[in-house]
């Protein structure tokens, strides 16, 4: 038996425990690319993730177990472009879904990554990385022009050359030399790995629910060039007449800990 069969395989799974919910890409055998199925988990994950409150952390990793060298995601089963030519607007809606959901979003690199899988960790808001691995996108290599959003995310939190360097060469790219970009809140080695995530997913818990929630959508949709200042402007009413937002007040006055409730 190899150690392969012993690792249960199959769609995203999503776990939640204490205000964090975790969703692992579990395909380590196919380098954890993703099929279709998968897809349509992401988005059922990701709407059950956005009408649940008690949520306010998402993190974005993979099962690399019995891998030689650990893969995140080798991106999308590209034996699916066989079957249905507007594959990538599917992966694109996936990934667009990604960066709206509600929580705040951690990626927990722990592998390389490729193709359209680069764009699922783009769309998280945060990224912890493991050091010697590395990224590409091959789509000018496969005769694809990518989908509007997914280049724009690259732009967004790339920049232009590393964008242009990273499409039109189709290179592979250290997570080092992606670090220098400052793409990577952290960028580990496998012993600190867990640590790093963890200590992020803390450092969010600890903040003021409606207000990181909102400032993320702010954030995006002015990244994105979509952004409404009458509805920015509303959002920071109704956090500044919260009661999250007298707590932190109070909070600060007394020299302790806020305790918030997301309302």
């Amino acid at each position: 038996m190899t150690h392969h069969a012993l690792i249960e395989e199959g769609l995203p799974l999503l776990t939640r425990a204490g205000g964090v919910a975790t969703l692992t890409l579990r395909r380590p055998s196919q380098r954890n690319s993703l099929t279709d199925d998968d897809l349509l988990a992401l988005l059922a994950h990701f709407d059950s993730l956005n009408a649940d409150p008690s949520v306010r952390v998402m993190v974005l990793t993979s099962d690399t177990r019995g891998q030689g060298r650990p893969v995140f995601s080798a991106g999308y089963n590209v034996a699916g472009f066989n079957k249905d030519p507007e594959s990538p607007q599917f992966f694109e809606r996936v990934a667009d879904a990604l960066e709206k959901v509600r929580p705040v979003t951690v990626c927990a690199l722990n592998g390389s990554v490729y193709g359209g899988a680069t764009d699922l960790v783009l769309a998280c808001d945060l990224r912890v990385a493991l050091r010697g691995m590395e990224w590409r996108m091959p789509a000018c290599a496969l005769g694809l022009h990518y989908y509007p959003s997914g280049l724009q995310r690259y732009l967004s939190r790339l920049g232009l050359n590393l964008s242009k360097r990273a499409f039109l060469l189709g290179q592979s790219l250290s997570y080092e030399s992606l670090d220098k970009a400052d793409l990577f809140e952290s960028l580990c080695e496998a012993a600190e790995f867990e640590w790093a995530v963890q200590a992020l997913t803390t450092r969010l818990l600890e903040m003021a629910p409606l207000a990181l929630q909102a400032t993320k959508q702010s954030l995006n949709e002015l990244a994105a060039g979509e952004a409404d200042t009458q509805l920015l402007r509303a959002r920071g009413t109704l956090t500044s007449q919260s009661a999250d937002f007298a707590e932190g007040r109070a909070a600060f006055a007394e020299r302790r800990t806020p305790v918030f409730q997301g309302r």
